[in-house]
């Protein structure tokens, strides 16, 4: 297997890059990644978790992730706004949203949602495939928007959630291998609202945590440790990146060895 793709997001909540490649920061996440939050009064994180005005928002990165331009529905009239300096873009999302916010910055830990696995999340190209064919209104760019992992990974005829051989028992890291960056497989990601929402508009997918949790189960693959589903509104592996690995670069195309 190799990797076939890398996302970052760098504002947490809202839109990717596609990156041919990325750093390893020394807090071990992807570089840029989840390096900007949108914090409320109560110091809670606006997402699409609570705020469903977010999936209407829409965003373009230079690829250093140091401007972004937003748009509503699109990026037809977006603005464009400077990270390192966000007065103006606090006050664009605090008229939109209609409560003041204020951008947050940590650009070498970020603001992962799993303080104890904050590296990449891992999902296979083929699992993505599978679950798009669940549901008849997804296609796959759908279900990729919906699940936010930000490494996909992949081979030719390589089997549905084959990155479930990447996490191990409960309480056991599996380590393995993307190129030369080693991490540490945690546990299956267990997934909010956020994918049972329509990625455009933010409506609801009727049934789609019922419906995804029973084919989960019934599809479950023999490598997959049972053990590590409470629950089965599982897909993609939390994973951590040792300290050793800080500064060295992950690359589209790279192999992948578990």
């Amino acid at each position: 297997m190799r990797l076939e793709r890398i996302v970052v997001f760098p504002i947490k909540g809202l839109d990717g890059i596609d990156l041919a490649e990325a750093r390893i920061t020394a807090r071990g996440i992807l570089e840029n990644d989840r390096v900007f939050a949108i914090e409320r009064g109560d110091g809670k994180f606006v997402n699409g978790k609570r705020e469903p005005r977010i999936f209407k928002l829409r965003c373009s990165f230079d690829p250093g992730a140091r401007e972004v331009a937003v748009g509503v529905g699109g990026l037809s009239g977006a603005t464009r706004f400077v990270l390192s300096e966000p007065a103006l873009l606090n006050r664009w999302l605090t008229d939109y949203l209609g409560y003041p916010v204020l951008l947050r910055h940590e650009p070498e830990a970020g603001f992962p949602d799993d303080r104890a696995a904050p590296g990449p999340t891992v999902v296979g190209a083929a699992s993505l495939r599978a679950v798009t064919g669940w549901f008849p209104e997804l296609d796959e760019e759908s279900t990729r928007r919906r699940f936010r992992a930000n490494l996909e990974i992949g081979g030719e005829d390589g089997p549905a959630f084959a990155e479930d051989a990447l996490f191990a028992a409960p309480g056991e890291l599996r380590p393995f291998s993307i190129g030369d960056i080693r991490l540490l497989g945690h546990n299956p990601c267990q997934r909010c609202a956020v994918p049972g929402r329509d990625p455009e508009t933010g409506a609801e997918t009727p049934g789609f945590t019922q419906e995804f949790a029973e084919r989960r189960r019934q599809t479950l693959p023999a490598w997959s440790n049972p053990a590590q589903f409470t629950h089965f509104y599982r897909l993609a592996v939390n994973t951590s990146i040792p300290a050793s690995e800080a500064g060295k670069v992950i690359r589209v195309g790279d192999p992948v060895a578990a």
